[in-house]
């Protein structure tokens, strides 16, 4: 419903909307109808018992940390992360009394080495962005909980169609809604789901904090759900012809897609995926002149941040999500300056990968 505050027919009603009644409304940064429906859909395609939605992936991280630290405590997040995760971990909770950590998380065992007495959360993502490594869920979750640490994974990449953290041992899934979720490039948001517990600590938080969602977009980010599931799997079959296409190439060093058995992490996205996704990452030799030059090349695909639409966008990590990053901090993410990162959209496959070979020759 668009709008920002909801009338009260009597004091008796407003008596019983501050007793909880879900079926009266307030004010917007509370809660709306159109919020709502979204936030039960994003519940049951995670298999949460509720969801929270924001005007942006950054406010759901920023709410779900913020709910669960207090000074004093640390947050330990993974070293190869999405740039502005690992700047709020890195550099603004700081300024706030919670110290955050970057750790390798490869070997969930290590975990147990990292942790210090103070810390209470542990952030990742898996598939990672921009390396697409793919994570053990289970094994780190595990491993977190058995250290007392609260788990928050970013499905962004997977889409709950090909991962559920929630089942996987997670405490908290966040969700960029403005990639697949909603799907054609045209909103931002972002979304919380996990208990019921956790989600109204969140709440409370981001009615102070004041990151919620307005209802038009959260209208088409439900649209963009009726389709999630058709544009996952064709997003994961031009992946998958693209990165086979890209691993026979010459100019390409290294390939970075879990579809393919070369890839180090290729039986855990086996096990915990149900499909590979439409995320492909690969690196040039020639370093960040190279990429630019491939990049230029293009013509079909776009030159754009975000990603998860319907149409197919290039984007070079050390200018857009690791832009500012230190040669160190670039090495400890496994960002190398010639790798580009591609998400694909639901084009025809033999077109894009046309245009990749094209842009390839001008390398």
């Amino acid at each position: 419903m668009q709008s920002s505050t909801f009338v009260f027919a009597s004091s008796q009603e407003m008596r019983r909307y501050l007793g909880g009644d879900e079926d009266l409304y307030l004010y917007t940064r509370y809660a709306n109808p159109t919020l709502r429906a979204l936030e039960e859909a994003l519940a049951a395609l995670e298999g949460g018992e509720a969801g929270l939605v924001f005007a942006s992936g950054m406010a759901a991280m920023t709410t779900a940390l913020v709910s669960l630290v207090s000074a004093g405590d640390e947050v330990l997040a993974s070293a190869t992360l999405y740039g502005g995760t690992a700047r709020l971990v890195r550099e603004v909770l700081p300024r706030l009394g919670v110290p955050g950590r970057m750790v390798p998380l490869a070997d969930p065992a290590g975990l147990r080495s990292l942790v210090g007495p103070k810390s209470r959360v542990l952030v990742f993502e898996s598939p990672t962005n921009p390396t697409v490594d793919v994570l053990d869920v289970r094994a780190i979750t595990a491993q977190a909980h058995d250290l007392g640490l609260t788990v928050v994974v970013d499905n962004t990449f997977a889409t709950p169609i090909l991962q559920q953290p929630l089942a996987l041992g997670a405490d908290l899934v966040m969700h960029s809604l403005t990639k697949a979720l909603a799907g054609h490039s045209d909103l931002v948001g972002g979304a919380l789901v996990g208990s019921r517990e956790r989600i109204e600590a969140a709440r409370a938080t981001l009615k102070v904090l004041g990151g919620c969602m307005d209802p038009h977009p959260a209208f088409l980010a439900i649209r963009g759900l009726k389709t999630l599931h058709l544009r996952v799997q064709r997003q994961g079959e031009n992946a998958l012809a693209a990165a086979r296409f890209l691993e026979g190439h010459p100019r390409v060093r290294r390939v970075l897609y879990p579809g393919l058995p070369s890839h180090p992490a290729h039986e855990v996205a086996k096990r915990q995926m149900s499909g590979f996704g439409g995320m492909v990452s690969f690196v040039l030799d020639g370093g960040l002149p190279a990429a630019e030059r491939f990049y230029d090349g293009l013509r079909l695909i776009a030159r754009a941040a975000s990603l998860g639409g319907v149409e197919t966008l290039v984007s070079l990590p050390v200018h857009t999500s690791h832009h500012g990053y230190s040669e160190a901090q670039l090495r400890e993410a496994g960002v190398d300056p010639g790798m580009v990162r591609v998400s694909f959209g639901v084009e025809d496959a033999d077109d894009l990968v046309a245009d990749l070979d094209r842009a390839l020759a001008g390398v």
